[in-house]
């Protein structure tokens, strides 16, 4: 009986470490109550330590997913998807070495911005002849011989391609486009991957976001995560927190591998999340039927703590991965700040902001020189975009100031729902916001329960609030002594939404 005792008590203490080590994982580490990554991709390290001082952090931004910090092979033409062929774990990129890596680190940290990597440990590159890196290593794919890392043929799973996506174990151990298939099941694989993770964890990071999870086994990855150090603590971290991770595993069903298989150890990206609401404001569908969007069994979506959503990312903005003509982007600037500020206003799941570099040319690179090093944005005078061939979807006022709205509703339920049975819909966030969508062929015109305390507002997505001076740049909004206000908003305008928050009060 006393052994017996001994025994469960040890099983008990393992599952709760277990479980506290698995929960750590699906926290972001945000500070100052927010709640809002930003994907800056193909930036510079010192540009985004810059971005990160003068506006992220002010504007209440959450963290910054960079791209790739490993070194990458260098392709013919240069185009964005080079980042994604790794040739070894140096970090040496065209975004920076590893000492300016760690700069902007630190930097970001500073300013309570936090940093999660892009991580490619499902392969390594393709072949090519010669195979040399942007730190200058050199490879031989045709032979699997890494020598940097070190890698060799041993290291790698059994040539083949995937062809059939409803045999998991196909998907898991044959080539995603003559990449490399790693073998993660070796021990010696595991440690070089854990090694290159610890040093970024050493840097200051916060988390990282695994491409191609679902192209690994579920039990190689849990091994793996479970292995990296706890975050450094001289960075601004509690001591025992995990690092947060996140998982690219494309599911819309159909398929063999399923997102709730890697979603017990870490948080996974919601790809179904930005393909519909692409439909719903595309008009494809009707936004009325949002009324239960989110965990609903209806919508097959993860649960929200699991989640990482998104409108769209670096592939599928491009046509690449899923989603397909549904998807939104910058190009459609209307639709697209309608399902931000959707995301950011709704509570479901982990929002990511995408920040984009123009692009024709789908597998073109970042803007660079003729040499082919990247060209920083230039800030425009207002600050609301960028030049030098950079977007900065995250800069536009109307996502920006949804960040903040995003940040004072946080945790807050979704009260007041309202639809016209069509494309007007509203919501409120437990009297600390209201939001109203017109994604229709008519205008809105419309009283509606706010839930907020009587008062004047300012319409944050037609204009700015400035709390210091009590003025607004845009529409205002007057709400009752029962927390009713009316709306307008024409079927012409350019953006469809009016949004108003407690800290908007003028």
């Amino acid at each position: 009986m006393h052994i017996f005792n001994i025994k469960s008590f040890l099983l008990i203490f393992v599952l709760i470490f277990v479980n506290n080590v698995i929960r750590g994982q699906k926290n972001p580490h945000y500070v100052d109550n927010r709640t809002t990554m930003v994907h800056l991709f193909e930036w510079k390290f010192d540009d985004i330590a810059k971005e990160c001082e003068r506006f992220l952090g002010p504007a209440g931004y959450a963290a910054v997913q960079v791209s790739p910090v490993n070194e990458n092979m260098i392709l013919s033409k240069r185009p964005w998807f080079e980042r994604y062929q790794p040739i070894s774990y140096k970090i040496a990129t065209r975004s920076g070495n590893e000492l300016e890596f760690k700069n902007m680190v630190k930097r970001c940290n500073a300013v309570g911005v936090r940093i999660f990597v892009d991580v490619v440990v499902n392969h390594m590159t393709t072949d090519q002849s010669p195979a040399i890196g942007t730190g200058d290593t050199r490879a031989v794919p045709q032979n699997r011989e890494y020598p940097t890392v070190p890698y060799g043929p041993n290291d790698f799973h059994q040539q083949c391609t995937i062809a059939n996506y409803k045999n998991a174990t196909e998907v898991r151990v044959c080539e995603l486009s003559g990449l490399h298939d790693l073998n993660q099941t070796r021990e010696n694989v595991r440690d070089a991957i854990v090694d290159f993770l610890d040093r970024c964890v050493d840097a200051g990071v916060a988390g990282f976001r695994f491409d191609a999870a679902k192209h690994m086994f579920p039990n190689d990855l849990k091994v793996i995560y479970g292995r990296i150090k706890n975050l450094n603590t001289k960075h601004g971290y509690k001591k025992n927190s995990r690092p947060f991770i996140y998982q690219e595993v494309i599911d819309l069903g159909g398929e063999a591998v399923s997102k709730f298989e890697y979603n017990e150890f870490g948080t996974v990206i919601e790809f179904a999340f930005g393909i519909i609401l692409g439909m719903m404001f595309r008009n494809e569908k009707e936004l009325k039927d949002l009324a239960n969007w989110g965990e609903s069994v209806a919508w097959g979506l993860l649960p929200s703590s699991d989640a990482v959503v998104m409108i769209d990312n670096h592939d599928n903005q491009r046509g690449h991965g899923a989603g397909g003509a549904s998807i939104l982007n910058y190009k459609f600037p209307k639709q697209y700040k309608m399902a931000q500020a959707f995301m950011l206003a709704h509570p479901y799941g982990n929002a990511r902001v995408m920040s984009s570099f123009a692009f024709t040319d789908p597998n073109a690179g970042p803007p660079a020189d003729k040499n082919g090093n990247l060209i920083s944005p230039i800030i425009n005078e207002n600050g609301n975009s960028c030049d030098n061939g950079w977007v900065c979807e995250h800069r536009w006022p109307q996502i920006r100031n949804m960040v903040i709205f995003r940040n004072i509703v946080k945790n807050s339920k979704l009260t007041k729902w309202w639809s016209n049975g069509k494309n007007q819909i509203a919501f409120a966030r437990d009297r600390l916001g209201f939001i109203v969508f017109n994604n229709q062929n008519q205008d809105l015109k419309q009283r509606l329960d706010t839930g907020l305390p009587a008062g004047r507002y300012c319409d944050i997505i037609t204009g700015n609030h400035e709390s210091d001076k009590k003025k607004c740049s845009g529409k205002t909004i007057h709400i009752d002594k029962n927390g009713f206000a009316d709306f307008e908003i024409s079927q012409n305008a350019n953006d469809g939404v009016i949004a108003i928050h407690v800290n908007a009060k003028l």
